[in-house]
């Protein structure tokens, strides 16, 4: 059976270094109809629960450690102790202002692959939003789940603590331009891209310098 992708955008509350922003978060979900994986727990346990509906969700896949993309964890593994969450270790700081006292299940790990209903993703490691940062490659599906790394327009933004920008282009110079131009990027926030769409204006980015 063939996976498939299901989204919906939740909202809630970025907040890092004493300020906090109003966010509209992208959820992605991978799989068939019997099990499914989430791509980042944004802000309602229950509206991703609910459009998980009656398949068993088998994992969650962070794609950083801000709290806008892990804040629903703890809603979803309440009373479902089979759940495995899976965060690169070098955003455990991040993780840790928002559980402090639980641990993720699994790390994340450039190179490795994942499965999520029998389809094969990708781990990329793509530091410069958080030190942890990764998207998720789905080549079954021409897709890519970019997290913050990659917008419609751009990378994601490096103003905060543990960001950097000239690693977030080395990032998406490195790992993303050299995935097939027609692949899909879901992001994390807004629109929906394509690889070709946005490497090529990989030099106007480092130009203006954000």
């Amino acid at each position: 059976m063939t996976a498939r992708i299901d989204h919906l955008v939740t909202s809630g509350t970025f907040t890092l270094d004493g300020g906090s922003w109003d966010v509209d978060n992208n959820v992605w979900i991978l799989g068939n109809d019997d099990e499914c994986v989430v791509i980042d727990a944004a802000h309602d346990g229950d509206a991703i629960l609910s459009a998980v509906g009656d398949r068993t969700l088998k994992a969650v896949f962070l794609s950083h450690g801000h709290d806008d993309h892990i804040d629903a964890v703890g809603d979803l593994v309440e009373g479902q102790p089979e759940l495995r969450i899976y965060l690169h270790p070098d955003d455990r700081m991040l993780w840790d202002r928002i559980y402090p006292d639980d641990a993720p299940d699994l790390e994340l790990a450039d190179g490795q692959v994942l499965q999520a209903a029998g389809t094969d993703v990708h781990v990329l490691h793509t530091p410069g939003h958080s030190p942890g940062a990764c998207c998720f490659y789905v080549p079954e599906l021409g897709t890519l789940f970019s997290g913050d790394t990659l917008f419609s327009g751009g990378p994601g933004a490096t103003d905060k603590s543990f960001s950097d920008f000239d690693t977030i282009i080395e990032s998406i110079r490195g790992k993303l331009a050299g995935l097939p131009p027609g692949t899909v990027v879901r992001t994390g926030h807004g629109d929906a891209t394509t690889i070709g769409d946005e490497v090529g204006h990989l030099d106007e980015w480092v130009a203006r310098g954000y």
